[in-house]
């Protein structure tokens, strides 16, 4: 009894013996084992793994969704054990997860190799594709499926195709990949072989693939170069559609070709002449021509004098008079005007034209309708701190400078009396053709007060006016300082202090005069070229005392001063009455 008990297995060895049994199955879970095709019921293929287990597997698993054969009885085939033994004791296999197994080592490998592999489209799911890379299921990018938007991904799904794997990350199982790659890098390779056989100069037949703003994209069998507007043809062309259409078979001349980024460029007109060549036997500086204007920019007018040959009117070559209006307000597209050559530049192409050459100069055309000395009349354009600008016949404008305003006030003050929009008469001082000046005068149309006459004295104006002439005044302003007098028979005026209004003290008072009252007085200063005039009441005054003394009596005479100048105010009453 002893010897059976000792025999007998302990807890521990129990417990060693299960892992033994299970552990060595349970190894195998998560990896992909043979197995041997027992049974098929209806689409099921019952599969022994061994480990004295079987499993099911859907048939269409082996298939490959219809692209490979169905396995038969007895096949070995090779699936993935998730687990030994469910809840009914069967082994839970996938032959499609053993394909993914299969699929991701060769895929990582050809990832870290850079190597296309081989996948077909079979759905489409939000943002892209899905593809069946033999087992892996990857996306695919909407933008990656090819070099331009496809509308229609119908023909690309279910055929096999390559892909470059993007970007993998086995832990989450996503794989991106791209079809474009694959098609960008086989159309370089065909690009570089196309490009290899052309050369620069080179003539070859293409066809209008795209038309843009700048220019058309030529297909030239494989590759596309591109045709500059500018190359389209030697006249101005606004835009390719002008003179080409989609599809359209023309014969190019390859410019230039680069061979580091596969661009070529095109050009049509240089199979043409050059319609430049010999340009100064066909036009020359003082011509005369009509063109059309093609082209209007801000700095001025393009015309096309002839199929290929256009010349600039610059902005301040198209009018006399309008100088900061834009080109658009004088010209405008597709009219037909008159312009005059003014250079001709061969080596940069250019032609300078002018359309104001054409027209008569308003300034030859003013001096010649109103020579200087002649009266014109026109309404006040602007004020400026110098003077008026008055807007006269022929489109041009006189300038009144603010000495020429006024004989006797200062410009600053006689400005004021005009506001823009007034009509003025001026008289014409001085037409400068060259500088585009005229210039007016507003006061030369009265006479000055001050300008010597025919035959007087330089001192002398209005007659006989000259310093120490008696004159006779009347007021025209009464102030606290002295009273405003204008000289009688003159337009000249003049201010008389209040310490020159009397002789005596007790009469210089300003107020004991009146508006309109007539007064005599003496002439103390008369500047002709400084313009100034001064009268005196207390000069007169004095120079009547001393005359009176002179001529009626002497200073030991023992005649009163009043006596004397009683006798000679008689004596003058007398002289006056008798004229």
């Amino acid at each position: 009894m002893a010897s059976t008990q000792s025999l007998a297995p302990t807890r521990e060895d129990f417990t060693a013996l299960l892992n033994e049994t299970y552990g060595a199955d349970e190894a195998f879970e998560g990896t992909v084992v043979k197995g041997k095709v027992v049974a098929i019921e209806k689409d099921m293929a019952v599969i022994d793994v061994g480990l004295k287990t079987e499993g099911r597997v859907a048939l269409k698993e082996f298939t490959n969704h219809g692209r490979d054969p169905a396995p038969g009885l007895g096949d070995e085939v090779e699936v993935y054990l998730e687990r030994i033994e469910n809840a009914l004791g069967e082994a839970v296999i996938s032959r499609d997860k053993a394909r993914r197994e299969e699929s991701w080592v060769k895929l990582e490998q050809a990832f870290e190799k850079n190597e296309k592999v081989e996948g077909v489209i079979f759905n489409q799911v939000k943002g892209g594709f899905t593809v069946d890379l033999d087992g892996a299921v990857a996306f695919l990018p909407r933008s990656q499926v090819d070099i331009r938007p496809v509308r229609d991904v119908g023909p690309l799904m279910n055929i096999t195709q390559p892909f470059q794997i993007l970007k993998m990350d086995r832990r989450r199982g996503n794989i991106v990949v791209s079809r474009r790659t694959v098609l960008e890098e086989s159309r370089a390779e065909q690009r570089h072989e196309i490009v290899a056989n052309l050369a620069e100069g080179q003539v070859i037949d293409g066809t209008v693939k795209n038309l843009t703003d700048y220019g058309a994209f030529v297909d030239l069998g494989g590759i596309d170069g591109l045709l500059h507007v500018t190359d389209i043809a030697w006249r101005r062309v606004n835009h390719p559609s002008e003179v080409l259409t989609i599809g359209q078979q023309v014969k190019v001349r390859i410019i230039k070709i680069n061979h580091e980024t596969h661009r070529i460029s095109l050009g049509m007109k240089q199979l043409q002449e050059d319609p430049w060549s010999n340009i100064e036997t066909r036009y020359s500086v003082g011509q005369k021509l009509k063109g059309r204007v093609t082209n209007i920019a801000d700095y001025g007018a393009f015309v096309e004098l002839e199929p290929g040959i256009e010349g600039l009117i610059h902005v301040s070559e198209m009018s006399w008079t309008k100088k900061n209006v834009h080109p658009g307000k004088i010209v405008s597209t597709s009219q037909e005007v008159e312009v005059q050559v003014l250079e001709v530049d061969s080596a940069k192409r250019r032609i300078s034209l002018g359309l104001k050459q054409t027209l008569q100069n308003p300034w030859e055309a003013f001096a010649e309708r109103h020579p200087v000395g002649s009266v014109v009349e026109g309404e006040v354009k602007n004020k400026t701190e110098f003077g008026l600008f008055i807007g006269l016949d022929g489109d041009v404008d006189g300038m009144v400078h603010l000495s020429d305003l006024d004989w006797s006030r200062p410009g600053e003050q006689a400005i004021e009396d005009y506001k823009k929009g007034d009509t003025v008469k001026a008289k014409v001082l001085d037409v400068d053709v060259e500088k585009e000046r005229i210039a007016i005068g507003v006061k030369q149309l009265a006479n000055d007060p001050f300008a010597a006459k025919k035959g007087g004295s330089e001192d002398g104006a209005e007659g006989d006016l000259r310093k120490g002439s008696v004159v006779t005044c009347e007021v025209v302003e009464v102030k606290d300082g002295g009273i405003e007098v204008k000289i009688a028979g003159s337009d000249l005026t003049a201010f008389i202090k209040r310490n020159e209004l009397a002789r005596d003290r007790g009469d210089q008072r300003p107020e004991r005069f009146s508006v309109g009252e007539k007064v005599d007085a003496r002439i103390t200063q008369f500047d002709r070229r400084a313009r100034k005039v001064a009268v005196s009441i207390k000069a007169l005054e004095v120079a009547e005392e001393k005359e009176a003394i002179a001529q009626y009596g002497s200073a030991d005479s023992g005649a009163s001063l009043g006596d004397i100048l009683g006798a000679a105010l008689k004596a003058r009453d007398k002289s006056d009455k008798a004229k």
